[in-house]
């Protein structure tokens, strides 16, 4: 590996030395109980995939980590639980959650959590895993409450917090009429403060209803503040701008309430089948849980993120008799879109592509807010037993504006138009140890999408997953978020394989193998494509205190040759290799720590071989019984080029979500500070800087450029529970 800092170069492996061995833990013992509570380290790994494969630091993920906080704070007793609250965990496959019942019907209700090593399945590693968000008692909670009793055990949650990089940044820099006139997209037209504030009221998991509110850096929060007021540029914004948080989400929801199944007024999500139909949420990618390639539809449920496009916004219903379920809904709200045409009124007439930011910081962003009008209804029809079920799903996209895209031979395909009709047909079927299940959908062009897949559990020590997937090129669905290598469910046809080994009670061995294929163009590939994912993971676990892993990664892919003086763009491979270590042990009842080593190879046709790594350690400090926590970060990078970047996960405040990715050359370090003032009141405090060694200038012609060589960011959040 070359380095162009003669300093870090000579410093390398002492540091690889430090991360990964002078902190080693030497001391282990056979794991022979029943491990205590740990972190979510296999959560952590599924997000940073996300973060990787959809390319952004910055999304909410409230949503898909919305169960597991949740069940933290109120968890399961698996003697009065639901397929779909076990679904949730994302940690249990449907055959696991099968035997669980089994079980139950068969020697009756759990005494003790350390029964669950006697069910099939249910090894050390996975109760540990599901331990933080489980229990097991006697007494049940009941779907039959009064008002009163709602409001006497119901939970108060008011949550405010506050986020600021601290260097001056350019699009807040000063600047004349003259040249903004030129350039009136060149400055924010707000503050640098980033606002949210969520009030939230919760009955178990019967009742939820709650208000959400945020203002982005660079958005306006007072009206009158706005940091420009020359009179053509109040004349550009045409008065659509506003005082108060930028996004409003509000929502009512009911579950489990006699024969409603669930009720949603208001911002809400649905998510059925596998994906291909209905699913306006995020959805974990490829990892190191194998079984997660089998999406788990929780139908309606409450929207409390803060994504300005992925949810709904209206009402829905699921009515249930006895193995029926009936669901119908109905969402409409104005949604962001860039303008190509107007009437002579100025009115929008035609739009030529959705914006998905939710940024509205600049007279464009401004005028592409809210610009359409977007009216989403459909329905859901479906049998459910413990081993069965088949559901079909059908929905009705429109837009109030004609939608043109800006077509090119790649995208000529993908969805152009006012209105879309997608209906879909999906299955999920246990046969002893065999889960199989899938998702056949078609839109209203005659594209259709295919998935098909089933997860073996041979036995407690030996697993498999099998998935096959074919899209069309010209099937069209907004809201599909189907299984894949490419983000869009479109144009891709491929066959996943997974293993999980469990050779012994301590050590785990994860490998997949996926190979796909894009029958048409896309986005800078000017040819049908072709490519491979392949990982193998070993996981090591010793004992309670000590648990590490192994990972070797290596992608391969196609794309237009980076050679601009050839007359045609023909297709050159690209392959990426990841190596990583990762270990996290605790030295004292109230100390863990945590190191990760990451090495990357981005090979692209003929050219050289670019290089990074990064080494990390956390030092975790949580005492029981005292009311602070701790929690400090350090980290080196040095990649050659933004090419081989490297995403990694970071302790945040609860709620807000840091995966950056490192490179360049650098360190960067941040702590989080924890502290119950009293027990219903929660403060955090979160300082983090990243130092860039070789740049003078970070995110250069951006908005968000800093002239210097560090870029700071504080949070802060309080939390009141009543």
């Amino acid at each position: 590996m070359q380095f162009n800092n003669p300093s870090l170069k000579s410093s390398f492996p002492y540091y690889i030395i430090f991360f990964s061995i002078f902190l080693f833990p030497f001391s282990i013992k056979a794991q022979d109980t029943i491990p205590s509570k740990t972190d979510d380290t296999e959560i952590q790994q599924q997000l940073e995939n996300v973060a990787e494969d959809n390319n952004t630091e910055e999304a909410d993920y409230s949503d898909l980590l919305y169960a597991l906080n949740y069940f933290k704070d109120h968890p399961i007793n698996l003697n009065n639980t639901s397929t779909e609250d076990l679904q949730q965990l994302h940690i249990l496959s449907d055959i696991q959650i099968n035997n669980l019942f089994n079980h139950i019907t068969r020697f009756g209700k759990l005494i003790t959590i350390y029964e669950l090593q006697s069910i099939d399945g249910f090894d050390l590693q996975t109760i540990n895993k599901i331990l933080p968000y489980i229990r097991v008692a006697d007494n049940f909670a009941t779907t039959h409450f009064t008002i009163k009793e709602m409001f006497a055990n119901g939970q108060n949650t008011a949550t405010m917090r506050y986020a600021r990089v601290l260097e001056p940044q350019a699009g807040f820099a000063p600047i004349d009429s003259a040249s903004l006139y030129k350039s009136p997209n060149s400055r924010y037209i707000g503050s640098p403060d980033k606002l949210y504030a969520r009030y939230r009221f919760t009955y178990g998991t019967n009742v939820s209803w709650g208000l959400t509110a945020e203002k982005d850096q660079g958005e306006l929060f007072f009206k009158n503040k706005q940091n420009f007021k020359y009179n053509w540029y109040k004349q550009s914004l045409k008065g659509n701008q506003h005082s108060g948080f930028d996004f409003y989400s509000a929502h009512f929801y009911l579950h489990n309430i006699k024969f409603i199944k669930s009720l949603a007024i208001g911002d809400y999500q649905v998510t059925f089948g596998q994906g291909l139909t209905a699913w306006s949420s995020y959805s974990f990618a490829k990892g190191v849980n194998i079984f997660n390639i089998k999406k788990s539809a929780a139908g309606i449920h409450p929207y409390t993120s803060v994504d300005e496009n992925k949810f709904m916004r209206g009402a829905a219903t699921t009515i249930g008799f006895k193995a029926f379920e009936a669901t119908a809904f109905f969402s409409r709200h104005h949604i962001d879109a860039n303008i190509s045409d107007t009437t002579a009124d100025g009115q929008t007439a035609a739009i030529s592509a959705l914006q998905t930011t939710g940024y509205h910081t600049t007279p464009a962003e401004i005028a592409d807010r809210h610009s359409i009008l977007q009216t989403i209804y459909g329905g859901n029809v479906s049998y459910k037993t413990k081993k069965f079920n088949i559901g079909l799903t059908a929905v009705n996209y429109m837009l109030n504006h004609e939608y043109n895209r800006t077509l090119s031979y790649y995208n000529q395909f993908e969805f152009s138009s006012k209105q879309n009709t997608n209906v879909g047909l999906d299955y999920n079927f246990i046969l002893r140890n065999i889960n199989f299940f899938g998702e056949e959908a078609i839109s209203q062009n005659g594209g259709k999408a295919f998935l098909n897949g089933a997860l073996l559990m041979l036995d407690s020590r030996l697993s498999f997953t099998i998935l096959h997937r074919y899209y069309q090129r010209n099937y069209q669905n907004p809201l599909a978020t189907g299984f894949g290598e490419a983000t869009g469910t479109i144009n891709e046809k491929g066959l996943y394989i997974g293993t999980q080994i469990k050779p012994t009670n301590v050590t785990t061995l994860t490998a997949y193998y996926d190979r796909f294929e894009f029958p048409w163009l896309k986005y800078r590939i000017n040819a049908p494509s072709y490519g491979n994912d392949y990982m193998i993971q070993l996981n090591y676990t010793p004992s309670k205190k000590t648990d590490m892993y192994f990972r070797f990664r290596q992608r391969n892919k196609q794309q237009n040759t980076p050679n601009h003086d050839e007359p045609i763009d023909y297709l050159v491979p690209l392959r990426q290799t990841n190596y990583r270590f990762d270990i996290v042990y605790t030295i004292l009842p109230s100390i863990k720590l945590k190191n990760r080593v990451e090495l990357i190879d981005y090979k692209l046709s003929d050219k050289p071989t670019e290089k990074g790594y990064l080494a990390m350690q956390d030092i975790i400090y949580n005492k029981m019984g005292t009311p602070l926590s701790a929690t400090l970060g350090y980290a080196l990078f040095q990649t050659d080029t933004y090419n081989t970047r490297i995403y990694a996960y970071e302790n945040d405040i609860p709620g807000a979500y840091s995966i950056p990715s490192y490179y360049y050359r650098g360190s960067r370090f941040y702590f989080l500070l924890d502290y119950n003032l009293t027990r219903k009141i929660e403060i955090w405090l979160r300082y983090s800087q990243t130092y860039y060694d070789n740049q003078t200038v970070i995110s250069s012609g951006s908005l968000t450029q800093i002239n210097g060589k560090t870029k700071s960011e504080i949070k802060a959040q309080i939390r009141i529970k009543f």
